[in-house]
């Protein structure tokens, strides 16, 4: 790799300032979903087992540089104090004396980074006011590698930087899948809009083999070969960009799967009539809102014979049933492949990691990430300046 981890450092005795991602749902006062702190416990626990001393650096919404009591990571305390199983004290002013404080065994947050106009402005000076704190800094929040803030990406640069064993694992399971793949690679793209994913279809068709489009951005590529999607929800306006993309593809090799059959309803709502029919044949008045059976086997063929897959964004509004289940089958039959060693399955994206708990295999594919927007930037080929830091 071309990073350093954890393993790479000696840390006993040594302050480890830590970037973790603990912006978690807190409902009056309650953390609602604590996914984000249960992933950050084994690099926090790692930096303990090895004599050193972590200081958890954090972001919690978007104070846009002020001090905002109702985000304050205060909060958190007791939450981290559970997952992490020790006691983890606080501070929120002299980041000094907090540090001198502590012993062997202690874990210490500090205050939300984001309550610094620096942090957001990758200000130099806000950076080596918390390097001049600390030994070591380690990288554990992937899912803020896509800003270049004071604590992602400029103190990395001012002290011996490597990544946790978070993003440790999302470095290793994004080059898999991307970096250097086991081909043939397919790539499983779904979601309801051509626009917002433009940059991410342009650099998969020179990356994979297979790419399979789903959701409503499949009806804007259906369009663009003549296909009349009735109300479907629909781009008219990128039909050029969706023949530029195919063509692109076909230059490159990558074979564009869209959907033979799909399933109709003339409303918008969870079980309501519907048809399943070909694409050419979309009653008036109706929208596509699933892939249909056919349309789900083909797809299963094409994952029978590939080696690698990535997903981003569900086939159809899994949301309502019946509209969940060509995602649902799609997702089973991957999870299956992955079980038996014949493919690597790297997923990510909300909706995506939604629909992987609803399909009930989020366990079984090889990997999940939850970083959202840095995951998207991953895939669209961009550097990432929390990654780029940590290779420098």
């Amino acid at each position: 790799m071309p990073f350093k981890t954890l393993d790479d450092m000696e840390l006993d005795g040594r302050v480890v300032l830590t970037r973790v991602d603990i912006n978690v749902p807190v409902e009056d006062g309650r953390v609602t979903d604590a996914t984000r702190i249960e992933r950050i416990v084994p690099t926090v626990r790692d930096i303990l087992a090895r004599g050193g001393k972590p200081v958890l650096l954090a972001h919690f919404g978007r104070p846009k540089g002020k001090v905002v009591p109702e985000m304050s990571l205060r909060q958190l305390v007791p939450t981290l104090s559970e997952h992490l199983g020790t006691e983890v004290t606080f501070a929120d002013g002299d980041y000094g004396a907090a540090v001198a404080a502590m012993n062997a065994g202690d874990v210490l947050l500090f205050e939300n980074v984001r309550f610094h106009p620096g942090e957001e402005k990758d200000d130099e000076a806000f950076a080596a006011r918390l390097a001049a704190v600390g030994d070591v800094y380690c990288n554990d929040a992937f899912s803020a590698a896509h800003r270049a803030h004071a604590t992602t990406h400029a103190l990395a640069r001012k002290m011996p930087a490597c990544a946790g064993r978070l993003m440790e694992a999302e470095l290793t399971a994004l080059e898999r899948a991307l970096g250097d793949p086991k081909p043939p690679v397919a790539a499983l793209v779904g979601g309801a809009k051509v626009s917002t994913k433009l940059d991410l279809l342009g650099n998969l068709v020179t990356r994979v083999q297979h790419l399979i489009i789903g959701g409503g951005m499949a009806n804007t590529f259906l369009a663009a070969q003549g296909v009349d999607v009735k109300k479907s929800l629909c781009e008219h306006d990128l039909l050029d960009t969706a023949r530029e993309i195919a063509a692109k593809a076909e230059a490159a090799g990558c074979a564009i799967l869209l959907p033979r059959d799909v399933v109709t309803a003339s409303e918008f709502r969870a079980d309501p009539p519907t048809q399943t029919v070909r694409v050419e044949d979309v009653p008036d008045g109706h929208m596509i809102l699933d892939a249909g059976p056919d349309s789900v086997a083909h797809i299963r063929t094409v994952l029978d014979g590939c080696a690698t897959l990535i997903w981003n964004g569900p086939l159809g509004a899994f949301e309502m049933t019946p509209f969940d289940d060509a995602t649902t089958a799609a997702a089973r039959h991957a999870a299956e492949l992955t079980r038996k060693g014949q493919l690597v399955s790297v997923a990510g994206g909300g909706d995506t990691v939604a629909a992987l708990n609803h399909a009930g295999v989020a366990e079984d594919f090889t990997y999940i990430s939850t970083a959202g927007g840095a995951f998207l930037e991953w895939m669209e080929g961009k550097t990432l300046p929390g990654v780029a830091a940590l290779e420098d």
